[in-house]
């Protein structure tokens, strides 16, 4: 939901969630910035997406179900591609791929970047232009490497020297040339969680500019002149909001072609580009995002009397989480003894791990109806037997919630689907897309019988 900026202190409720949680002035207001552009609360005071009202979406689906709201999500592909026209933007479909989304990309004009077969194979079935393809991993299994190269993948992202080797001797069985970008470990420490920091040294991608394996990878693919070697890549972490880590990032990768003598035409600094869950998080829009990191490049490459590559982005989590949020069903509401509010919903780790994970924070707002209780504030926690099994942390919920009412969490459309697990044998949920008046289905939801088909024992 919210936790208002205006309103009063945390304090007057006895509070004892983060400072910068804010009791709300109105428990049913929506901060926009959380939420899908065309999510609105109707006249009998339940949500509605894409003029879609989400007591319906439950009704035909079930809950849990991820929505997603096809108007925003397309309104902020073009967003990027627009802000970074002259660049080469890959959606990063590790946030959240399925046929659909695979199609709704490539008709928006984006590339994908994809990092397994499996996620290629869903790009292909989609009939996703394989040219636009780039493909990432840090072990690209021969298998793995092979498929991209007998699809037309248009870009590698070579990550290890096993995998030069590797690449190398199936494009000489295949007589291709196919071409590459190295990733490069630029030892930043990303202002982020230390598990979605990705760019330091002690870390499993990469190769290591300060221990020289960066300029060895360049050597050994120069010397075997096997693999067109069009670019270096950088990618220094995740819910990343300043760009600063981005400049000394750019500064060291193309510190690195100058000092090699390098020429290449590419850049790819990733992706990692943060988004609001809170009322404290403060993303930069696209616009501002492409012209600090093109005034970055510039600056750099004339710096070093380099020619300006092409740049090319991977953002995920920037267009997709926005434009989704999962809908449970409250199942109970437990006070303990003055401590604190249990609010129980018919999901939780299992269909968002990030919270258990990374401790992550979301918001939530009752979405069945408006009310108009004073504001509690409440933890909302999933069905799993795990302690940790927690949604959202703190959020100030209405005194009267109940169970039977529908429960909304915003900004889950990165990470959550794609990271979703079976604990406890719980069917994953469906991912519903919500456009002008009509709901589709574009992921059903798993059954037990889907569960126990995989079980031949």
């Amino acid at each position: 939901m919210r936790a208002h900026e205006a309103g009063a202190l945390h304090g007057d409720l006895g509070h004892r969630g983060p400072a910068w949680l804010r009791t709300p002035e109105d428990v049913n207001a929506l901060l926009p910035q959380l939420w899908p552009a065309t999510v609105r609360r109707t006249a009998a005071g339940a949500l509605a997406v894409g003029g879609v009202d989400v007591r319906e979406i439950a009704n035909t689906h079930g809950t849990p179900v991820y929505v997603l709201d096809e108007a925003d999500f397309r309104a902020r592909c073009r967003a990027f591609r627009t802000a970074f026209a002259g660049a080469d933007v890959y959606y990063a479909g590790k946030a959240f791929l399925c046929r659909a989304v695979a199609r709704m990309i490539a008709e928006e004009g984006l590339g994908l970047d994809v990092c397994t077969g499996g996620e290629l194979a869903v790009a292909l079935a989609a009939g996703f232009p394989p040219a636009a393809i780039g493909l990432h991993g840090n072990n690209k299994s021969a298998d793995e490497l092979g498929r991209a190269l007998d699809a037309g993948v248009g870009r590698i992202v070579l990550d290890s020297f096993d995998e030069i080797d590797r690449l190398t001797a199936l494009a000489r069985e295949r007589h291709t040339r196919p071409a590459v970008h190295l990733r490069v470990t630029v030892g930043i420490e990303a202002h982020t969680h230390e598990y979605i920091a990705t760019a330091h040294e002690d870390q499993k991608f990469g190769f290591s500019l300060g221990g020289g394996a960066a300029a060895a990878a360049v050597a050994r693919i120069l010397a075997d002149g096997v693999l067109d070697l069009r670019g270096l890549h950088s990618h220094i972490g995740s819910q990343i909001f300043d760009t600063s880590a981005f400049e000394l990032s750019a500064r060291r990768v193309l510190g690195l072609s100058a000092n090699l003598g390098l020429r290449l035409p590419e850049l790819d600094l990733g992706g990692g580009f943060g988004i609001a869950y809170t009322s404290q998080d403060d993303p930069a829009t696209p616009e501002e995002l492409a012209g600090n990191l093109s005034k970055i490049v510039e600056a750099e490459c004339a710096a070093l009397r380099l020619p300006t590559p092409r740049l090319s982005v991977e953002p995920g989590r920037a267009i997709v989480g926005p434009a989704m949020f999962t809908l449970y069903e409250i199942g109970t509401v437990k006070d303990v003894d003055g401590i604190r509010t249990y609010v129980s919903v018919d999901g939780g780790m299992s269909d968002n791990i990030r919270t258990a994970l990374y401790d992550a924070s979301y918001s939530a707002t009752v979405a069945s109806r408006a009310s108009v209780a004073p504001p509690i504030l409440a933890r909302v926690v999933g069905k799993h037997c795990e302690a940790g099994d927690v949604v959202v942390k703190d959020e100030f919920l209405p005194a009267d919630v109940r169970a039977g009412d529908l429960l909304a969490v915003p900004g889950t459309g990165a990470y959550c689907r794609s990271m979703a697990s079976n604990y406890n044998h719980v069917p994953r949920p469906p991912v519903v897309a919500v456009a002008d008046g009509t709901a589709r289905l574009i992921v059903r939801r798993e059954t037990e019988a889907d569960l126990l088909a995989l079980d031949v024992g």
